[in-house]
Order: structure tokens, then sequence, then C-alpha cells
């Protein structure tokens, strides 16, 4: 057994084949003999569905690349450790690709049982094996002139040799050995034996290894609690925690050359754009965040060994270095002082004035269409009131909520799913009545507002939600700026739209220069009379640009702003401006760390980079979909609410309470 809970180990094995058969099914890719391996088809979310493409490719470009840097060589051999129902045999068959190849599986001998009488009772799997019926009395199970199924234990390094000798593997063929999501199960001490015997006995091969990586932080904490709560133990993120590690670690062990790509440097650099434009259109999606921070926690390395292989070693992508300004000064994250719970995602706030914040919108554990609530700060600190809405305004997520000059706020876009972009724009007003005592009870927050439907003239925009809505002016009236953001039909838009708050029109505002690239999640804060736009995510990359929309006399022109440092480039974050600095927090991007807090200064056009210290937060602080209110100009702090997400397949968590930030050092 690989580890104590050798039974759990093994049941990974059955949820990952039904993953990777809804995968096929919707697809993603083509492999005719997956549905074989399990009893019924299941349909999982389209996160789940990116996750086992993304996994499944990966893994057949290196098999195919090792077949063609060995398409001249008498004999070459493909051993699976830890094969469980993979198909790949089977689909390499039927394809005709296994020309002067034999494949060699290896897995717990009740696993290669199982899967010998799922072949034995499948004519179209059986008709696959020559003439060779499988055996169930092991270790052999299947045994043919193309395919072997061994039960082992592969930690066993003088019975695996055994066996897989006497199953007919050369030992000095060119071999193509695949582990995915085999090794970290075991304790390191064996899975590094196993890294150490197959490049002392195969001289001329390639080590293939799909596997996690960065535990620490928050998706990886939830990630490690995931496997630990399966009785499933990643054991190597301990020792081997990041790309370099895992690459040292093959180094150490004998192997010659060795090159490791996270999942997301695979996917942009490795895929080509016309079929990520495939994949992406398959079916509806809108988690980004998601997607790319288990990209970010997901390796595929090789490793080579001999003069032939290290042509089918990975190519490593172009990724343009960035060297942020990174200060010594971590910043402090603390929970609000009292008892308020908030959880939500895609949740939008606004302050309402003092101490005053509204939350609209969202999800929870609870699911859409999550009641509005008001957090109010007392002497006692803050707590959350219920909102009493004059109507209800349905489920809306990932949509704006914009103060207006003479109070309330404008709520505008938004969706419910990602096919059902909301077209309404709202007008929220307070009850001046009814404004509970901060100092009351819980039991009295009930505050009503009267939520009004807006009915404008003029063009209005495409319907949209991941946009920014930001206030300025134009000629002595207020404007609602709107900019960016997608839709049911384009995956971004980059187009800008002003609204005429006093006459509920949309006007056209001329606007010169260059526009910035189409975004979402990005964010956009007033400065200076317009607006100064930074970052999100353009056409699948996160952005790191500063656009200022400046006002002239005619009406606004577009400059961008160079910055040295560069920033890291982030998205699903916050942006706020305190004087002349723009202060950034959180977001995702594509490699390691999560962002923290970015300070840019507008004037001298400078960055520093600040990481947060998190030690006095007891949970796993996930700093995208949140919400962030600056609290009080005296003493400059942030308030984060919500954020989160569906962490893969491991389980979605939310934050449970506010957090703040305090800014006074940054800031001077």
């Amino acid at each position: 057994m690989y580890n104590p809970g050798g039974d759990k180990v093994q049941g990974t094995n059955d949820s990952s084949v039904v993953s990777k058969v809804s995968a096929a099914a919707q697809g993603y890719f083509q492999d005719a003999f997956l549905q074989h391996f399990v009893c019924k088809v299941a349909r999982r979310a389209p996160l789940i569905n990116r996750g086992y493409y993304v996994r499944w490719r990966a893994v057949d470009h290196c098999v195919r690349r090792f077949l063609q840097v060995t398409a001249n060589c008498p004999r070459r051999q493909i051993l699976s450790l830890g094969a469980g129902f993979d198909s790949l045999y089977f689909r390499l068959h039927a394809e005709g690709a296994l020309d002067r190849t034999v494949v060699f599986e290896v897995d717990f001998p009740d696993v290669a049982r199982r899967k010998a009488a799922l072949i034995s009772g499948n004519i179209t799997l059986r008709e696959k094996l020559d003439s060779h019926p499988p055996s169930l009395t092991g270790p052999v199970y299947v045994s043919c002139g193309q395919y072997a199924l061994l039960g082992l234990d592969v930690r066993e390094e003088s019975q695996v040799e055994e066996a897989l000798g006497r199953a007919g593997l050369d030992w000095t063929a060119p071999t193509l050995l695949l582990s995915e999501v085999v090794l970290t199960y075991m304790e390191t001490q064996w899975s590094d034996s196993v890294i150490g015997w197959a490049a002392k006995l195969l001289p001329q091969s390639l080590f293939v290894m799909y596997e996690q990586i960065r535990p620490l932080d928050p998706f990886g904490r939830v990630m490690q609690d995931h496997f630990l709560k399966l009785n499933s133990t990643l054991h190597a993120l301990q020792r081997y925690p990041d790309s370099a590690a895992q690459r040292h670690r093959f180094l150490d062990k004998g192997w010659e050359q060795c090159v490791c790509l996270d999942m997301n440097d695979f996917y942009s650099g490795l895929i080509p754009e016309e079929e990520r434009r495939r994949v992406e259109s398959l079916e509806p999606f809108d988690e980004y965040e998601e997607w790319h921070q288990k990209c970010s926690h997901y390796i595929i390395l090789t490793a080579s060994q001999g003069s032939l292989t290290p042509q089918a070693l990975l190519a490593h992508p172009t990724v343009l270095p960035i060297s942020p300004s990174w200060s010594p000064m971590a910043l402090s994250v603390k929970t609000m002082p009292g008892e308020v719970c908030v959880e939500g995602l895609g949740m939008a706030s606004t302050s309402l004035g003092p101490g005053q914040v509204l939350l609209t919108g969202g999800s929870n554990r609870g699911g859409r269409g999550v009641a509005p609530r008001l957090l109010l700060r007392g002497q006692a600190g803050w707590r959350c009131a219920c909102v009493e809405p004059s109507t209800d305004w349905g489920v809306r997520l990932y949509h704006t909520a914009t103060s207006l000059p003479g109070g309330g706020a404008v709520v505008y876009g938004g969706r419910s799913s990602p096919c059902k972009p909301i077209k309404s724009l709202l007008r929220v007003t307070l009850d001046p009545c009814g404004l509970p005592d901060p100092l009351g009870s819980k039991d009295q927050d009930v505050l009503k507002v009267c939520v009004k439907e807006m009915d404008c003239t003029g063009d209005p925009p495409q319907p949209r939600w991941r946009h920014t809505a930001t206030m300025l002016s134009h000629r002595g009236k207020d404007f609602l700026f709107v900019f960016g953001g997608r839709n049911e039909v384009e995956a971004v838009l980059g187009d800008s739209h002003f609204l005429c708050l006093d006459q509920q029109h949309w006007t056209e505002i001329p606007v010169e220069g260059t526009a910035p690239e189409a975004r979402l999640s990005h964010s956009a804060c007033p400065y200076q009379g317009g607006v100064v736009v930074f970052g999100g995510l353009g056409r699948g990359v996160p952005l790191g640009d500063i656009a200022l929309l400046r006002p002239t006399d005619r009406g606004f022109r577009w400059d961008r702003l160079e910055v040295q440092p560069p920033p890291i480039p982030r998205y699903s974050h916050s942006g706020h401006v305190i004087g002349d600095q723009l202060i950034l927090v959180g977001g995702v991007w594509l490699h390691a760390g999560v962002p923290g807090v970015a300070v840019i200064d507008l004037t001298t056009r400078s960055s520093v980079e600040f990481t947060l210290d998190t030690t006095s937060v007891p949970w796993p602080l996930m700093l995208h979909s949140f919400c962030a209110e600056l609290t009080d100009p005296e003493e400059p702090a942030v308030l984060l609410i919500g954020g989160g997400g569906n962490c893969f397949s491991f389980g979605t968590h939310l934050n449970p309470q506010p957090v703040t930030v305090n800014l006074r050092a940054v800031l001077g």
C-alpha cells in the first residue's frame, strides 16, 4: 500500500475516471473507451471538466511527443505507475499509434483486478487484447502483445523489477513513465525511491508526472484539507512545495534534465489558441478565479535520461519576467471586532455614509438571491443589519453598486447565470426614518430601502457583468461611467458608456486617445475628475496596465500611465484612490503567491508591493470575488467583505467574516 489510507487513495481513482468521462462526454477531448470503466456517466461542473481537460491534454501532449521522437526505434514502452482505470492503451491502440510499442500498467492489486474484470466483461475493450484473455490471479492480470496490467505495490522495487521483467519490459528500450497524481500519496522516502530506481533501471527514458504544488496559500490549504479528510495525505507537498523543488528533486535522484510547468503556463503556452477557443466555447463558464488558481496548483513535469528522450521534454513557454518592488513590511490583517458573519461571492458593496456599507446580491451557502444587508459601525464596532427592499430585485451576481452624490446608490448589471445577464438599472435610497440605532440590538436591525428601476433613454450598453461603474462629472452634470465586463456572447468587453443621472439618459461624450484593451473584473476609481483603471482579466491573461480617463474641454481622453517597477498583474481585486495613491488589494494572477496590497503613486509613477500578514485570521483568506470599502479617512483602512470560491473538486470556501487592513503605514 502507498499509505495507511490505501483504500481511500484507490477511491481517488474512481472519482477521477468519472470526471474524465464527464469531460469527454462534453467534447473536451475524444475518448470512446473511458465510459466502459464507469457504471454511470455523470456530468460534472464546467470547472471540473476544464480541470480534467487540461490534465488529459498535458499528459497526451507528453505521450505523443515521446512517440514522435522515438518513431524510428525498434521498440518503445510506456510504463504507467498507478494507472487506475486509465484508457490510454485502448485509445492509442484504436488510433494505430502503438506501432512497436508496449504499454505496461501498474497499480494496487485490487485496482488491477477490478480493471481486468471490467475489460473481460466488455467486448469493446476485450477485442483490443489480441487473443489473450484477462487473468484474475495476478500479479499479471492482463497480458497480450502490446499491453500488460500488473497488480503491484510500486514501492517494492525488487518485486516490481522482477514482475515487469517477466511481463516483457525491456530495460534498455526507450521508455515513457507516467505518474498522474500517484507519487504524492506515498511518504516521500518511498516516492523518492521510485524516482531514483526508475532513473537507475531505465537509461533511455522520459518521466512524466502530474501533481499538486503550493500547499501554503489559501487555495493550497483548502486542497490539503480536502485530501486529509479523505485520509489521502499529499505527502510530497511538504518537501517539494513548488516547481523548482520538484525539478531539483528529479535531478538529485539521477535524472539528467528536467522541465516543470504549472498548468497555467502549459495551457497558455503549449495549447494552440484555436484549441483554447474551442474548449472555452463548450460550456457557459464564469469561474475564472477558481480555474486559474486550480491551474497554478498543479504541474506537469518531464525528466529525461539518455541521449534520445531530451527531445521529448516540455518546451519552455515565453513568459515575460515581472520584477515588482517588494516592501520588507507585511501589512497586518485583522478580523472585525464583534460577531459580524457575512459570506458571499459576487456581491457588490458601496458606502452610503460614514459607517454605513450596503451589500447587494451575490451568492452564499444558501444559494443565490442573497438578501441585501447593511454593515453599520458604532462605538462597539461593526454589526450587520437586515435590509427590507421595497421590491424584490432577484438574483444578481458580479454587478456594481455605486454611491450617488446626493445619497443612495445605483445598482447596475450583473447576471443570474452565465447565460442570463441582467439588463435593469436600479436606484436604491435609504428610508431616512428607518436607520437603526448604532447602539441597538440585532433584533432591531431591519432597515427599509426604496428600490426603483430607472427607465433610461438613449442607446444603452449591452447587458454585462464583471464590469465597473464609476461616478464622474462632465460640464456640471453627474455621470455613471460604465467600462468593460463580459456577457453571454462576448467573453470580454472593451466599450465604455456614460449615463447622465439627472436625465437618466445614455449620452454620447467624445473620448479621444486609444482605449484600454477589453477586460473584466478590473478596478476603476474616480481620480482628478476622471477615472483610473487598473488590471483585470484580458483575453485569458491578467493585465497589469494603468489607464487614465482624463477630462478635456470636449469630453475625455484615454492616457496610458507607465509605472516602474510594474505592479503585479491581477484581476478580481479591489481598487481605491487616496490622494494621489492608487491602492490595490488582493486579486488573482497566474504565478506563485497571492497578491497582497500594491501602492501606486500616480504622480511619481512608482509602485510598491506589500505582503499580507494573515496569522491572526483563523481561516484561509481568499481575496477574490470579494467587496472592499475604505472605512475612515482619518484612520485609513480598507474593509474586506466576503470572497472565496469553489476550489475545484475540493469544496467551496467562503471567508466567514469581514477583515480589515490598516493602510496608515503604506500611506506615510
